[in-house]
């Protein structure tokens, strides 16, 4: 470096004044901003006004690789505080681990205004995707993916989401960062959150008690997946659950007896809450309970066919709809009660009771039933 240039900035530590004027004193880890008066093969030299003259060179220059030779005499760049009190009097300075923090502070500013990115997924894992936003592996857990992409696996079985997720490599996904942890390397992304803030704004459309014409998307154990059309052909279509409980008045054991892939089916929206939809197929259909003090009184003899045992009796399916409960008690155990009835036969029982407010029919054991020893 010449001598002019270092006699006339020679370190001295004055403090550097912002817009604010607030003063600022410098410390080994701050990210500053200085211009570059000289640049040779293996460094560059930068003027900090106040603050001094600093220096990136060895090793620093080469990692640079293609942006440094872009840089030149003029320019103005970001460089991060490694030693102030050099031997050779400089400022020390880094210009890669300024990058790396310059970009987590991006990272956090974009977070904060709940910016857009699309990102392009490069892994899959067990847990969800992996994308590189500024280079940091940034992580897209399962939970985080939209309705649209959410691996949809009998059992959760995490072997089949896994395969499932591997179909998204190499495909770009619009995300939101919703977690930032420099210290720790944490970077976590979401689809979901985006998707969600669209579906309110749809939802605004539609109420509790709306119903909708839709079709069948997905089937799982706890109930099916139904899609219906927004009002117009560019939205993507709305997905609301009809939970289990929710497909039909009596006891259902699986989905699938109910409905179809892709079947077209009216359901009603009982709830929308943060972005999800409730819906009922059974609210639709004629409550069986209304009428059925009606149709069964306490002593009549019926025929029913057991569809389920549970520790405290065996559920029975009745004409009608309608599901009755024969209690433990009428066995003595569990075990007898198993040795005495089988799952999907028929048998003669006798109502005990009739409760249509608690939607409850209590039955007892017939003649063609061995009773308790």
């Amino acid at each position: 470096m010449t001598e002019e240039i270092k006699e006339d900035k020679k370190i001295k530590i004055r403090g550097l004044f912002t817009k604010s004027f607030i003063p600022f004193v410098p410390k080994a880890g701050d990210i500053i901003e200085g211009k570059i008066i000289e640049k040779s093969a293996k460094s560059l030299y930068l003027d900090f006004g106040d603050i001094g003259i600093g220096t990136i060179s060895g090793d620093e220059c080469k990692e640079a690789g293609q942006g440094f030779k872009e840089l030149k005499v003029g320019d103005t760049i970001f460089a991060k505080i490694i030693n102030l009190e050099s031997p050779k009097g400089y400022v020390e300075l880094s210009l890669k681990q300024a990058g790396k923090d310059l970009n987590w502070l991006k990272l956090q500013e974009k977070m904060q205004k709940k910016e857009l990115i699309e990102v392009k997924i490069s892994e899959a894992n067990r847990g969800g995707l992996v994308a590189e936003i500024y280079d940091i592996p940034a992580f897209l857990p399962v939970s985080q993916l939209s309705p649209e992409h959410y691996p949809r696996v009998k059992d959760g079985d995490k072997e089949k989401i896994f395969e499932e997720l591997k179909k998204f490599l190499g495909k770009n996904m619009q995300v939101q960062i919703i977690d930032v942890e420099p210290k720790e390397g944490r970077l976590i992304i979401s689809e979901k959150v985006e998707a969600q803030e669209r579906l309110k704004e749809i939802l605004k459309k539609y109420k509790t008690g709306d119903i909708v014409e839709g079709e069948i998307g997905s089937i799982v154990d706890f109930g099916v997946f139904v899609k219906f059309p927004a009002d117009s052909p560019e939205e993507k279509k709305l997905e609301g659950l009809v939970h289990i409980s929710e497909l039909d008045y009596k006891l259902v054991k699986n989905p699938q007896d109910i409905v179809k892939i892709g079947e077209r089916v009216q359901v009603k929206i009982i709830n929308i809450e943060n972005a999800k939809i409730s819906l009922s197929l059974k609210a639709l259909k004629e409550d069986p309970w209304k009428s059925i003090e009606e149709k069964y009184k306490k002593g009549d003899i019926v025929l029913g066919k057991v569809i389920k045992f549970s520790p405290f009796g065996a559920f029975v399916e009745l004409p009608g709809n309608i599901q009755g409960l024969l209690h433990i008690s009428e066995f003595g155990s569990e075990r007898k009660m198993k040795e005495l009835i089988e799952i999907g036969k028929e048998y003669k029982f006798k109502i005990l009771l009739v409760d249509a407010d608690r939607r409850r029919i209590a039955l007892g054991l017939s003649s063609d039933i061995p009773t308790k020893e």
